[in-house]
Formats: structure tokens, sequence, C-alpha cells
């Protein structure tokens, strides 16, 4: 699949790119290097990110409904406003991340990472979830 000039294919690299708005549903982007990339409002619904590294990724207001973001390293990512509905984020890394506004509704976050610098939306309950917190050393 071609996006923006990109390919878009498992472990590709995708560092800085502009996908802003792109539809990427059910999109294989497993292990694929997105440091840094523009995701703003694009549609991941059912992607497969699973262990690609998100970190510095701005998600705001992309559609991650149902997608597997397991082991994905989102650290320093701005999800605010995402949709993460019933998304798999099982030991990811989401230290630093944005998650101000983000839809976290039903989402699995058993055993993923987060620190002091990660935000929350307000009513979620994070240890509920299972998140484990790292302090500094």
């Amino acid at each position: 699949m071609e996006v923006n000039g990109h390919t878009i294919e498992a472990g590709a690299d995708l560092r800085g790119a502009d996908l802003a708005g792109a539809d990427l549903v059910g999109a294989d982007l497993y292990g694929a290097n997105l440091v840094g990339a523009d995701l703003v409002g694009a549609d991941l619904e059912a992607a497969n990110l699973a262990d690609a590294d998100l970190s510095w990724t701005d998600l705001r207001g992309a559609d991650l409904e149902t997608a597997d973001l397991r082991g994905a390293n989102l650290t320093w990512a701005i999800l605010e406003r995402a949709n993460l509905r019933r998304a798999k984020l099982e030991e990811a890394d989401l230290s630093g991340a944005n998650l101000r506004g983000a839809d976290l509704e039903g989402a699995d976050l058993e055993g993923a990472k987060a620190d002091e610098g990660t935000t929350w939306p307000r009513w979620y309950k994070k240890k509920a979830a299972g998140v484990i917190f790292q302090t500094p050393d």
C-alpha cells in the first residue's frame, strides 16, 4: 500500500513521515519505525502496530479503535483526543505520553508502562487497568 509517497508495510521506515489524515484502516505496520511521524487525524482502525516505534509521534485525534499496539514504544507520543477504544496496548511503553481526552474504553493496558510524565484522561483508573508505573532511579 502506498500513502503520500510512503510504502506502508511491516517493518517500514517511516520516521518523520507526513501521514496526517491518512486512511490506514487494517494496515500492517508491525515493527515499523514511525518516530516523529505526523499521524494527526489518521484512521488506523484495526491496524497492526505491534512492536512499532511510535515515540514522539503526533496521533492527535487519530482513530486507533481495535488497533494492535502490543509492545509498541509510545514514549512522548501525543495521543490527545485519540480513539483507543478496545485497542490492545499490553506491554506498550507510554512513558511521557499525552493521553488527555483520549477514549480508552475497553482498551487493554495490562502490563503497559507509564511514568510521572504520562498524562491521562481525568476519569481513567490507571492502576485498575494493570498499568505498571516506573519511577526514576
